[in-house]
Formats: structure tokens, sequence, C-alpha cells
């Protein structure tokens, strides 16, 4: 069981608190890489599974009348904070300080997202549209109240007055017969992750890693896989899936890191030409 460890000073005296997660998310996404900027955003499912045999059957009583639910969190994947971070919605590029922002890297990696609830399962939580990862521990769950939580007329400091437009994200053939090739034999879900890295702010070199190619086209690399793109209008067109891998790391006798060389050996011997 994974506790999370918080000390508060107050008046000189230490107060040590102790979190324990009430159960864990299963999803999909398990990489930081695919984790929307925020669940509005999301398009995704999955569930909260809560620990047995702690009277959460009761706990749960009268929430499935509740459209949205607010999620309490511990970011399992960070281990560090920071003051000042880069933002994917900052017009003029600044850095921001971390309190005005909603970035995981806390002094306390505590997170808080507003999701979708769609059914109650015992002690599953149906949910979509959602920004958290597999395996993130749950601390607590409340219910979204729109008297209380939406606030019309709120000041949004430095985030602009209107969000920014996402782009449309079409697909070359070619790229698209790779993506589902890809999936089909357990590869990563490179549909997904698209959307998530690329539907805003496809060129920031800061928060993605992203190689320029000239002003209008990029490669995304995703682990051990890059993704070539440009940017036409409003639409972000996939042109290509390549491997990151060279001829020399796909020898049998190289290291496999990822476990995935057997894949890329075969994804490299198929012309997906032939088959658009």
């Amino acid at each position: 069981m994974v506790n999370d460890l918080f000390t508060f000073l107050w008046s000189g005296i230490t107060v040590m608190v102790t979190f324990e997660p009430i159960g864990y998310v299963r999803a999909e996404q398990q990489y930081k890489y695919q984790q929307p900027r925020q669940g509005e955003f999301a398009q995704n499912s999955g569930s909260v599974e809560l620990l047995a045999g702690k009277n959460f059957e009761q706990a749960l009583d009268d929430l499935d009348g509740f459209s949205h639910i607010w999620l309490i969190y511990h970011f399992h994947h960070n281990d560090n904070w920071r003051p000042k971070v880069n933002v994917p919605v900052s017009s003029d590029g600044k850095k921001r300080g971390l309190f005005s922002t909603r970035s995981p890297y806390r002094p306390n990696s505590i997170g808080l997202s507003c999701v979708k609830l769609r059914e109650i399962r015992g002690l599953t939580l149906i949910i979509e549209d959602f920004d958290l990862l597999d395996g993130t521990p749950i601390l607590d769950i409340k219910p979204y109240v729109t008297h209380y939580d939406s606030i019309p007329g709120a000041s949004t400091g430095w985030l602009p007055a209107n969000p920014p437009a996402e782009f449309a994200i079409s697909y070359e053939p070619l790229a698209e017969n790779q993506i589902r090739w890809i999936s089909a034999h357990q590869g990563p879900d490179l549909f997904d992750l698209i959307r998530v890295q690329l539907s805003l702010d496809p060129f920031n070199t800061k928060r993605k890693r992203i190689t320029l190619i000239d002003d209008s086209s990029a490669i995304l690399a995703f682990r051990t896989w890059r993704i070539e793109f440009s940017l036409e209008s409003e639409t972000v067109w996939i042109h290509i899936i390549r491997t990151g891998y060279s001829e020399e790391d796909l020898l049998p006798e190289s290291e496999d890191r990822w476990a995935d060389k057997g894949l890329h050996r075969l994804f490299n011997s198929i012309d997906f030409s032939l088959e658009v």
C-alpha cells in the first residue's frame, strides 16, 4: 500500500499527516506523454477502483445522482517540485509561478481533477474525460456542485480570456495505416498520443520531444517511435511514422531496453505504401 506523507509547520510545531489511498485509477493512459492538459480536453474512459473492506460501499450512497465528481489524488510520477513552470497556454512564453498554475510539480504532490461520472458498479466508478494516468492513487472523492463550484465572473489572472483553439488532426492514408498496424500488434496507441500532444501548441519544443524540420513541419518523438507532421492552416497533418532505431540498433545482438525491437524489425519489413 502506498502512503503519502506530508509535513506542515505551524507556530514552530511540526505536524506529520499521513494520507492513505482509498483506491486507484485504471486507464489506458500510462505515460506522461498521454496525459491530457485538462480533463476537459480528454476523450477517454476508465475507472476508479476503491479498496475493499473499508466500508466504502456505504460512502458511495447517493453519489450516482451527480454527473461530475472531484478526484483528489497523488501525482505518483512526480518526486520534485518547481517554483516556476512552463505552461501550455502562455502567449508570451514566460514561466509562471507554480501556485498560479495547475502543474503537477508541487511541494506536496496533490492533484485535483473534475471528471465525468458515468456509472457506479459496486466499488468501481466508471469515469470519462479525465487527465489522470493508470495507477494514480485516489485520496478522496467529492461531488461537483454547480451552485458552489462554478463562480460566474471569476477573474482568470494571467490566463487568456478565451481558451486557445485546438488544431484539427488529419492523417495521410500512409500514416493512418501504420498507426493502426502498430496498435494491432500491441504497440502504443499513437492516435491518442497525437491528439494529446499536437492538438495544442504543436511546435512547443520546451514541453514536448519535438525536432523542427522547418517553419511548418516537425517530428514528434514518443519512446522509440517518430511521428512526422506539418501544420497547414488550422490542421495538423500526420504524414508518416518511422522507427526511432537505427539499422545498427536493430541488429539481433543489440540490447532491447523497451522489449520492442522485434516489432520495429517487422514494421520496417512492410511496405505500407502498397496498402494505401
